[in-house]
């Protein structure tokens, strides 16, 4: 089992859209793995792929300008 987003709000949005890495990463078009570890923390995503999860995870509200939420 994948763990969990990092992010609060990442991992409330995942939850709610009942969207499995998998998922999100066929429609984000990138390996199941290098979505996990964005969403872990474990890999910064560049600016699109930030914007791009949100829009597959439906996440309106600004991330937080904090060292988790850097972008590349």
């Amino acid at each position: 089992m994948a763990p969990n987003p990092q992010c609060a709000a990442l991992a409330a949005a995942k939850e709610k859209t009942g969207l499995s890495y998998g998922q999100i990463a066929s429609q984000l078009n990138k390996p199941e793995q290098h979505v996990i570890d964005v969403c872990t923390g474990k890999v910064p995503p560049t600016s699109a792929e930030f914007d791009a999860l949100a829009r597959v995870l439906d996440i309106k509200a600004p991330a937080p300008h904090d060292a988790a939420h850097a972008t590349k």
